[in-house]
């Protein structure tokens, strides 16, 4: 008995091992036109984080507010968050490699307008055409790389998220390096980007052809209907306030250079990216995403009341619960992402851009909130604010769990 029992747990083990083998080459093993838009991703994903090393110099050199510099954030977000309900039309239409293309042209030309900006008022505006070539991007290489990658969806999702944290981590460095020596420049450095990315995908991504069904405009919110889905992105909506509180307020109380800022948040994005790619699959698969989803969400607000207790008394305290606050975010993002894509019967990219557009309000609404709670009240309450924000994000997600876990998706 004794012997079957040790071959039943070494035959276990060695089903695991070839498993974890199998995932980690489908993961590796990936045709170019993935890699050439999994990069143009990167970049892409580079211009959220790209202002924040440069927020205070634009400040200074705009003679512009807290506030002010804030909706750098709101009318990109805002703009994307809106744009995201024509991508699925537009892509539906043209295909996905003509969209993919015609939004890194639309980056390239706000981008470049945007280093060229003599006012707020028209570096905000600028950023908010960004937005627009930011949603034709976006949405549409998520449902390029699920449709190419080989491995699955989850493969897929993980890849992209995987770019995500790349480019958030990248893009705050990119911002320090240059804006440290004009703040102009990192405009400019990111429209060299995305037009390299440009000629990558023209050269490297077949031709993919326009769907059977075209997407009609109103299709990502009749998907909403879903309660999977509509519990998804209002839970994603809270969330991302979180997220982008932390993003878009913290370089103000910082006091740091762009070198300095750009090292924080470079080592955040480091940490967005490591635990969404190599930690939430593996605590998906043990826990579930809900349960997963909701403690991350809990720890999170945890975090940003200890950013508001830290919040002008330490430097040091900030930066470590920025990292930290990194790590959860990755974990969040890929569980969002994944049960965006797979909680309701709705094609995936109208889901996405139904879930895009709920979840990126909160990102438009967040920096000006937080900034202007920040100069009212001070620099502690944008993360209190945060952390009510976060409790909201768990009571949504706990209160539609019965929905989520009957359609609950699974890492491959």
């Amino acid at each position: 008995m004794s012997r079957q029992l040790a071959d039943a747990s070494e035959s276990a083990e060695t089903s695991i091992e070839t498993t974890l083998e199998a995932e980690k080459a489908s993961f590796l093993k990936q045709p170019k036109a993935v890699w050439a838009t999994a990069l143009a991703a990167v970049f892409a994903f580079m211009g959220i984080g790209l202002v924040d090393p440069i927020l205070p110099a634009i400040a200074k050199n705009l003679d512009a507010s807290t506030s002010e510099v804030s909706l750098l954030f709101t009318s990109y977000f805002l703009v994307t968050a809106i744009a995201m309900l024509i991508s699925g039309f537009v892509s539906s239409r043209i295909g996905g490699k003509k969209t993919l293309l015609i939004g890194l042209a639309v980056i390239v030309v706000f981008a470049s307008l945007s280093g060229l900006s003599g006012s707020v008022e028209q570096l905000v505006g600028f950023r908010a055409g960004w937005g627009l070539g930011n949603a034709l991007f976006v949405a549409t290489a998520l449902a390029v790389i699920v449709g190419v990658a080989s491995g699955g969806t989850g493969t897929a999702i993980i890849l992209y998220e995987a770019a995500l944290g790349l480019g958030i981590s990248l893009g705050p460095l990119l911002g320090a390096l240059l804006g440290g020596w004009q703040w102009r420049a990192p405009f400019f450095g990111t429209a060299v980007l995305m037009a390299a990315a440009f000629i990558a995908l023209l050269a490297l991504l077949p031709k993919t052809p326009a769907p059977a069904k075209k997407s009609r405009l109103r299709d990502p919110l009749l998907a909403l209907g879903h309660k999977g889905l509509s519990t998804t992105a209002a839970s994603a909506l809270f969330y991302n306030y979180g997220f982008f509180t932390i993003l878009a307020f913290t370089p103000f109380i910082l006091g740091m250079d762009a070198y300095g800022i750009g090292g924080v948040f470079f080592g955040w994005g480091v940490a967005v990216a490591v635990f969404s790619v190599f930690v939430a699959p593996v605590l998906q698969k043990r826990f579930g995403a809900v349960k997963v989803l909701t403690g991350t969400l809990l720890v999170l607000m945890l975090d940003l009341v200890g950013l508001g207790l830290a919040a002008g008394h330490s430097v040091t305290a900030v930066v470590v619960l920025v990292i930290v606050a990194g790590a959860l975010l990755g974990i969040n993002n890929t569980i969002y992402t994944e049960l965006a894509m797979g909680v309701s019967d709705s094609p995936r990219p109208v889901a996405s851009a139904g879930y895009n557009f709920v979840r990126w309000m909160g990102g438009a609404l967040a920096p000006f909130a937080a900034a202007q709670l920040g100069e009212h009240f001070g620099p502690q309450v944008p993360f209190f604010a945060g952390a009510v924000a976060m409790v909201i994000a768990i009571l949504v997600a706990f209160g539609g769990r019965g929905y989520l876990k009957s359609h609950e998706p699974h890492l491959v």
